[in-house]
């Protein structure tokens, strides 16, 4: 039996699983990482605690599956995007914090870049919009900020990488990052699959700044020594990416919704690149070295789970995920309540960052029971948005719908899912999609599985959730929803 082993480094924790050649899940070991947020808007990682986090998974991990690292065939990664690091690739220093990928803190820098590049030409470039979203404007906010950084980009002290990036050059010494990744820099062609010149001009970034993009699958980027042992660290995926390579989306018209802080859908467009007209993201869905890239098509909502998390840590309202479920489950609907968690803006398909948050219809009747609920369809409501503007831009018609992620272990959430898009929502036996989908990619790089028709019969349907509401009241609740997104904009504008 061979094994392989994936590293998740996602938003809020690192994991380590082990699989085995069927797939099978071994091994796991996760440890959070903090949060911080130094001022209003802003979030940040001690990328040091990551890295310290990642070997201690990986052994854990390994001792509770009691071998050694002789026994991983490969290493594959899978991580959280857009979040980047500066480090220096000499001395191994890491000059800030990681900037997360949620981080609102330059919007100022954003407007400037708008003004100075029209948005058409930014999307066909890169397929993304100008947002604080992706990794660009955060690179130019180190570049303004952190004292010396633009001089030692300028002696070549500096690599900004995400944190596939930082952790293959910490395991193996080499500086890369791959398609998936480098596809939401806002930085590259997402044609040429290489960093675009006129940006890089832009944004007052060096080439030799930048990691080396290569292939997702196919290759081995270097040799990590684990306690003395050399394993082949081989597939790099980002992390929505790796959930639809994990949920088996290999072909043109699959799609997967992963539901964990965010709540992210993609579509496959196989070799065709889409660009969205209804304000969502064109993106690489994975490369295999030798092989042409396939593109998708993504919607991605900043507030899921972590909805969940302020209701239980911040409002206090239940003491775990569980009674929030059982009170959710308790009505036949949120009483009228309606939930759109703006905290910081709204991503697709609105990308409105002067959003804010809003709680409408509360009347007398509404108990804590029906907040609840709300807060479960909150996530249903913004996934249908993408869903609505994914079939619009791309043409395909979608039969199915694949989930992964924490949040896919509410029932009551899956249910309201299934109705609201009148479609079946299909959950697999292993709901650890992002990692199995790393697993994957490392797999196929060093030979154990021959090519993704072997994989796509390790993929098994656990669940079904199948429509049940009637279409008149799935239309009244769709338009009272986006009455009350329209209540959440013009609010974080300063007034004259």
């Amino acid at each position: 039996m061979r094994y392989l082993g994936a590293i998740d480094q996602g938003t809020t924790s690192t994991r380590f699983i082990i699989f085995d050649e069927r797939g099978e899940i071994v091994s796991s070991a996760q440890i959070e990482h903090r949060q911080i947020f130094p001022q209003p808007g802003w979030v940040e990682h001690d990328a040091e605690e990551i890295w310290a986090n990642v070997m201690k998974v990986v052994h854990s991990a390994l001792a509770k599956a009691s071998m050694d690292a002789s026994a991983l065939s490969g290493i594959g990664i899978t991580n959280q995007r857009e979040t980047v690091v500066a480090f220096n690739p000499k001395t191994g220093r890491v000059y800030h914090n990681a900037i997360v990928w949620q981080d609102l803190r330059t919007s100022g820098i954003v407007t400037r870049l708008r003004s100075r590049m029209d948005e058409g030409e930014l999307t066909q470039r890169t397929g993304l919009r100008f947002s604080e979203y992706f990794s660009a404007s955060k690179i130019v906010w180190l570049l303004e900020n952190v004292r010396g950084l633009r001089q030692a980009m300028e002696r070549g002290e500096v690599v900004f990488g995400t944190m596939d990036c930082f952790l293959v050059w910490r395991l193996t010494g080499r500086i890369v990052t791959d398609v998936t990744n480098a596809s939401r820099y806002m930085l590259m062609d997402i044609s040429k699959l290489d960093w675009d010149d006129g940006l890089l001009s832009l944004c007052g970034i060096r080439r030799e700044a930048l990691p080396e993009i290569v292939p997702s699958i196919g290759e081995v980027y270097g040799m990590a020594d684990i306690d003395g042992c050399k394993v082949p660290v081989c597939g790099i995926l980002g992390d929505q990416q790796a959930a639809l390579f994990g949920q088996a989306c290999f072909d043109e018209g699959q799609a997967k919704c992963t539901y964990g802080t965010g709540c992210f859908m993609l579509v496959n467009t196989g070799e065709r690149l889409c660009h969205s007209k209804s304000g969502l993201l064109s993106t690489v869905a994975f490369q295999t070295r030798g092989e042409a890239p396939r593109y998708a098509i993504e919607g991605s909502v900043a507030i899921a789970g972590s909805l969940v998390q302020w209701t239980r840590d911040s409002l206090k309202m239940v003491r775990d995920v569980h009674e929030l479920d059982d009170l959710a489950a308790s009505v036949p609907d949120s009483g009228g309540v309606y939930i759109v968690p703006a905290f910081s803006g709204l991503l697709a398909p609105h990308w409105r960052s002067d959003a804010r948050g809003v709680i409408a219809g509360l009347t007398s009747y509404v108990t804590r029971a029906h907040i609840c609920r709300a807060v479960l369809e909150a996530t249903a409501f913004q996934a249908y948005d993408i869903f609505h503007a994914i079939e619009a831009d791309s043409g395909i018609g979608l039969s199915v719908l694949k989930v992964d992620g924490g949040l896919t272990n509410s029932a009551p959430l899956m249910a309201f899912q299934a109705d609201i898009l009148a479609l079946p929502v299909v959950r697999p036996k292993i709901i650890e999609t992002t990692a199995l989908g790393a697993a994957f990619a490392a797999g196929l790089s060093v030979g154990i599985w021959q090519n993704r028709k072997n994989l796509a019969s390790y993929w098994k349907e656990q669940i079904r959730w199948t429509p049940g509401m009637d279409e008149e009241s799935r239309q009244e609740k769709i338009r009272f929803w986006h009455k009350a997104v329209s209540r959440t904009l013009d609010w974080a504008v300063k007034e004259d």
